[in-house]
């Protein structure tokens, strides 16, 4: 026998006052309204609650299959890309640019680093623009843009010009990330997204190797009028150009528009994002909203991670061909293994944050500990163990995965779409901050080695491993907090966590919402 829900209006005509959080009883039709206002998949999500959930259950899992095929690969592609377009600076510097360009000394530091100004000066904008937005237009747009900035390195000839270039390219690619966060949490439900975003920086992993590949081959091409790095860039360029094209046509804005599903499967894909309790999309800017950002314990602890994650990929992303080539290899095309081995490993440790509890904190504490020993074995181990120096750099990469457990974090623990956006952007400000000042601790003076950088990441994954430990003692307290509360109250587990998923799409924030559970 299959029991039927209630009808939406009866359920929701308890709920409390959807602008201010109070507990004021209105009319079943006036809160049916103010759903549908407040996010703009509510009349899907209000058409799925009056079905069966056995029936959804079932119907589920079609649509799960589909977007894996659809969503994730296209998210990942242009993920990945995004980061060859960072890293091509790396390339192309093993095939003359540093000479050209004049980017000798702590010059190059600085090109690279200035990628990250750019990216830090529009964290906070892009964030709060994605929130108003449609994202599926406004990521494209800013492929094609990109585009065109790789291609145009190819006509840098001086040190300035390359800040300038560089210091652009970070603005328009300050967007991705975030854009990725949100399309990925717009269609998966928040026991489903750490494996599906570690997939997407898994290819961070398949773009090192293309790059590595793509940097060995296009650097040996020498019968044509321009130098070999200039053709790398135009290459890239020209790949990106292509793909933005593609994203635009196949990405949808929302739920509503996605033309690859069915309306039912529309239905059905709104009503498993809505199970992480943080609704959709909602376009109003609330203030309220971002103070309680800026004044959230959870949101300072991933803002933390953020900046340490990002001082550690800022330091390995541009000087991993340094790093390798210093201890006596052919740099660009050993880093293929390196991709490879990011390529499998990080997807593994999704999996694993997924699937297995579900225990995101005590996965980045685990994941921290490889790198952290590679490091070390470089800071100790002496240069006639060079084979040795190379694994431990080949675990350097596994760096990506900090990233986005920190992102799955902050993706299933922050509702209330204005506290997201700027707790999003608080935490690429600081993310942008930790690469510049991680591309600024590799001093030419000390290569191979390179000791102050590698004790600067040492230090930081301390500080991932005691932030990611106190952050899950928090969540952990304050999950129990709740529990108590509820079984004071006599209300149900399935209740609250229903009434949570309303809230979601009312745009209540995690604090304000007492059914909300947080993803430790």
């Amino acid at each position: 026998m299959i029991l039927q829900k209630p009808p939406v209006r009866s359920s929701v005509s308890a709920n409390s006052s959807f602008q201010d959080g109070k507990t004021t009883p209105q009319d079943g039709l006036n809160q049916v309204n103010a759903i549908h206002l407040s996010d703009i998949a509510a009349d899907l999500f209000l058409e799925a609650d009056q079905d069966s959930e056995v029936e959804l259950m079932v119907e589920s899992e079609s649509v799960r299959k589909k977007l894996d095929w659809i969503i994730v690969p296209i998210v990942a592609i242009t993920h990945a890309l995004q980061f060859l377009n960072k890293t091509s600076l790396n390339y192309a510097s093993a095939y003359g640019l540093i000479a050209d360009v004049g980017l000798e000394g702590q010059r190059y530091s600085w090109v690279a680093s200035t990628f990250n100004f750019g990216f830090l000066f529009w964290s906070i904008p892009t964030n709060l623009i994605i929130q108003r937005v449609p994202i599926g237009k406004y990521t494209g747009i800013n492929i094609l843009i990109w585009a065109l900035l790789m291609c145009c390195h190819a006509a840098v000839t001086n040190y300035s010009s390359m800040l300038a270039i560089r210091f652009i390219l970070g603005m328009f690619e300050a967007a991705i990330a975030p854009s990725a966060m949100n399309i990925i949490s717009m269609w998966y439900p928040r026991n489903e997204a750490p494996f599906r975003m570690c997939i997407v920086l898994g290819f961070n992993g398949l773009a090192a190797m293309v790059g590595a590949l793509l940097g060995f081959g296009v650097g040996h091409v020498h019968d044509v009028a321009i130098h070999p790095w200039q053709l790398i860039f135009i290459v890239i360029g020209g790949i990106n150009f292509l793909w933005g094209i593609v994203f635009l046509l196949v990405v949808p804005d929302t739920p509503k528009n996605a033309r690859f599903l069915s309306h039912r499967e529309k239905v059905v894909a709104t009503w498993r994002a809505s199970k992480s309790m943080v609704g959709i999309k909602t376009k109003e800017f609330k203030l309220k909203q971002a103070i309680e950002a800026l004044c959230d314990f959870n949101v300072w602890c991933t803002t933390i991670l953020g900046a340490t994650a990002g001082i550690i990929i800022g330091g390995i992303g541009n000087f991993a061909t340094s790093l390798i080539k210093g201890f006596g290899f052919p740099a660009t095309l050993l880093q293929l293994p390196l991709g490879g081995f990011a390529f499998v490993m990080v997807p593994i440790c999704g999996f694993a944050a997924t699937y297995f509890g579900n225990y995101r904190c005590l996965t980045l504490i685990l994941i921290s500990l490889p790198p952290l020993g590679g490091l070390i074995g470089i800071r100790v181990t002496s240069l006639d163990h060079r084979w040795v120096l190379l694994g431990c750099s080949w675990l350097q990469l596994l760096a990506l995965a900090l990233i986005v457990l920190v992102w799955t974090l902050l993706t299933a623990n922050v509702g209330g779409h204005t506290k997201r956006s700027v707790a999003n952007g608080m935490w690429f400000l600081f993310f942008g901050a930790g690469n510049i000042g991680g591309a600024n601790v590799f001093f030419a003076r000390e290569a191979p080695r390179y000791f102050s950088a590698i004790t600067a990441l040492i230090v930081c994954y301390g500080v991932t491993i005691l932030t990611a430990a106190t952050l899950w003692i928090y969540m952990t307290l304050e999950n129990r907090r709740r529990n108590r509360r509820l079984a004071e109250s006599g209300e149900t587990l399935d209740h609250s966590e229903r009434e949570a998923i309303l809230q979601g799409v009312q745009d209540r924030t995690d604090r304000q919402s007492q059914g909300f559970r947080y993803a430790t």
